[in-house]
Order: C-alpha cells, then structure tokens, then sequence
C-alpha cells in the first residue's frame, strides 16, 4: 500500500518533497526500512498524538505549506493534489481540503494547509481527537480560518475506495488486477469505473 501511495505522490507534478511521518511502535519498522531501502524520507514519532508528529517534521523541513495524505489511501489520485495546490498557490487560503464537506469517495482525501496556520492551530488543540486527527480543529472552528472545500457535483462519500480491513484490501487488490496500464496513470474516474463493474 505504500509503495502506490508513493508512487502516486512521484507522479504528482507540485510536491516539491515528500516525508513519511510514521510511529516509533515496533509494528512501523518495516515502513521505516521501506523508506530507508528506497530513499525516502522517514520521520517516526508518537503513536497517538499525530498532530505533534507533524509538527516535528515541520520543525526539521520548515516547509511554508504542506499536503497531508493518509496512509490508509493507496488509489488517491494524485491529479487532486494538483488541483488542491493551485487552489491553494492561486487564493487567499490558509487550507484547501475535500474532507469539510464530504463528497469524494473515502481514500481520496486532500488536505494543503499553510504551516503557520497549523502551528497555531496546534497550540489551541486540547481534544484528543484534535491530536489524533490534524485537522479537527480547523474544521471545528471554520470561521477561525480561510478554509476552502471544494466538492463533486454529486456526493460519493459511501464509496469505499481507503483500505482498514481485510475486505478493504480484497476490494483493492481487485481493483489493481483489473489495471491494464501503470496505477498512477488512472484517474479517479477510471477508478470508479473498475469499482463500479465490479458490483
């Protein structure tokens, strides 16, 4: 899983760089030693506070802004990123997302936001589930902040495209074997075609 998601983000024309941000548990080394194997950058911190995680790597990269992609979406099409980031670079935004109002199918979640903005959002987190999930705050306190969601014409949020379970994988792995070309070079809607013949 990845391995897709990586390639995905290689083939993605505006990232300049890319870091793995994963847990020091024992049950993340073989990450680790995949990054370490194929060249990419690896940070490893806490398990459960995954906004401090982040901000660690902010402290050591000192990017300006920054897409947060989840480790759970192997078939995010990349093409989202592109257009999050020109949302982004071309509007007065602190975060460009799809995931305030959710009309994408799950796995193919995009979110830009402006390092400042997360640092200070950072500091006013105290809920356990603003640690957990970096954004909730923002999305908590919308008029705080210059947020940008955009949507689809129609809503394809019960469409399961992430992988958390065994039958998430087999959905997956099927979808991958239906693939003629490389993965990257299929569009979500190509995607949801495959799904779609598959029921």
């Amino acid at each position: 899983m990845l391995q897709y998601i990586l390639e995905r983000l290689m083939h993605c024309s505006c990232l300049n760089n890319i870091v793995v941000a994963t847990s020091m548990e024992y049950s993340d080394n073989p990450i680790a030693e995949y990054c370490r194997l194929h060249d990419f950058a690896c940070h490893r911190g806490s398990l459960t506070n995954v906004s401090f995680r982040f901000k660690e790597v902010l402290d050591v990269n000192k990017f300006n802004g920054f897409v947060r992609v989840n480790g759970d979406s192997p078939l995010l099409d990349q093409r989202l990123i592109e257009k999050s980031v020109g949302i982004f670079i071309a509007g007065d935004f602190e975060i460009v997302t799809n995931a305030q109002e959710r009309t994408y199918p799950k796995g193919q979640t995009v979110e830009v936001l402006r390092t400042d903005t997360f640092r200070y959002g950072y500091k006013m987190m105290r809920a356990e589930d603003e640690f957990e999930h970096i954004t909730s705050y923002f999305y908590k306190y919308p008029e705080d902040f210059k947020i940008h969601n955009f949507v689809l014409p129609q809503n394809l949020n019960h469409i399961k495209l992430s992988v958390d379970t065994p039958e998430d994988m087999n959905m997956f792995a099927a979808i991958v074997s239906r693939m003629e070309r490389p993965h990257w070079e299929y569009t979500l809607d190509d995607i949801l075609e495959i799904h779609g013949r598959m029921l």
